[in-house]
């Protein structure tokens, strides 16, 4: 039996609705799978209370981790979502009989470090409007992957964020939120069709908004 016959026969679908908890930090989790389709939130809730988005999981993202027995934070529906779930004892039994799972699982994890590392940078030293520019890009980039678009030529994608969870994300009031978007329309960075079909004529340009080169490192 191959790798994927034996991925089939452990894996099962579940969908969440827009604002329902996949999983609530603390809790067991009996699965690990990746976002098919939809967007969910990573936060975590301090002891007083209150609550810090921490990451986004957008289609494709890994969720749960073989060999920990719960997740340490909660997972929330931004929008209606469905999940391609594995039952974590197979799969980890698989991973230490398949070497190739287990060197994707780690590719996966080093990305999602990486995206840990630039969030850091957007939250503490942007600003709103490099912060906007900045999320904007992320998720025209992962959907020109998953669309294998290309990044040339306009990029024309649905913002799966509304302002509200964009403002949360980003530590910024929903006011800058719209204001700033409104300003990347108004200097032609962007287009809109209502509030989330979203063209982007040069990428490159919205890199340059974001603070970033075209390679996607930093300018100095």
């Amino acid at each position: 039996m191959d790798e994927l016959e034996q991925l089939d026969r452990i894996k099962y679908y579940r969908s969440y609705e827009a604002g329902q908890t996949l999983i609530w930090s603390g809790d067991p989790m009996d699965f690990v799978g990746s976002v098919v389709t939809g967007i969910a939130t990573l936060t975590q809730t301090m002891e007083d209370g209150r609550t810090q988005m921490v990451g986004l999981l957008l289609p494709s993202d890994f969720v749960g981790r073989p060999g920990r027995d719960s997740s340490a934070y909660n997972v929330v529906a931004t929008t209606d979502i469905v999940m391609c779930c594995f039952r974590k004892k197979p799969f980890e039994e698989m991973m230490v009989r398949t070497p190739h799972i287990a060197q994707r699982l780690l590719e996966m994890t080093l990305d999602e470090l990486d995206a840990a590392r630039e969030w850091m940078l957007v939250l503490g030293r942007k600003t709103a409007r490099e912060k906007i520019a900045s999320l904007i890009a992320i998720i025209a980039r992962r959907d020109a992957a998953l669309s294998m678009q290309g990044m040339r030529g306009p990029l024309v994608f649905d913002l799966p964020l509304t302002r509200e969870a964009m403002a949360d994300y980003l530590g910024l009031t929903l006011e800058t939120v719209s204001r700033q978007v409104s300003a990347l329309k108004k200097d032609g960075v962007i287009s809109l069709e209502g509030k989330r079909r979203v063209t982007i004529p040069d990428f490159n340009r919205l890199l340059e908004e974001a603070g970033d080169d075209s390679d996607g490192g930093m300018l100095i």
